[in-house]
């Protein structure tokens, strides 16, 4: 697996029931790594740096407001991307 560079974004770990992402990382494979070696479950997600996912989504040109509540404070801090890299870690998962 190749390194990413670092200034690209971070990696952000949240265990399946967890509030709260519960590990970032600099690379993909550090976060593979620390998930492997705990057998977590949860998805691990790529995030811009110094920028939110909604700016960065509209940068990439993957979302654009289309509601007048697509603007507001309520919509913007709870927003996410399936554009985002991520990827699912279940040791249960024998598929």
């Amino acid at each position: 697996m190749e390194q990413e560079d670092v200034d690209s974004g971070v990696w952000v770990f949240h265990g399946a029931g967890g509030r709260f992402a519960s590990g970032v990382f600099t690379t993909r494979d550090k976060a593979e790594a620390w998930i492997h070696q705990h057998d977590l479950t949860g998805v691990l997600t790529r995030y811009p740096m110094d920028q939110g996912v909604y700016d960065w989504a509209q940068e990439k040109q993957l979302f654009q407001p289309t509601k007048p509540e697509h603007t507001e404070a309520a919509f913007i801090q709870r927003f996410t991307s399936g554009s985002q890299e991520h990827y699912h870690y279940d040791p249960n998962d024998i598929g």
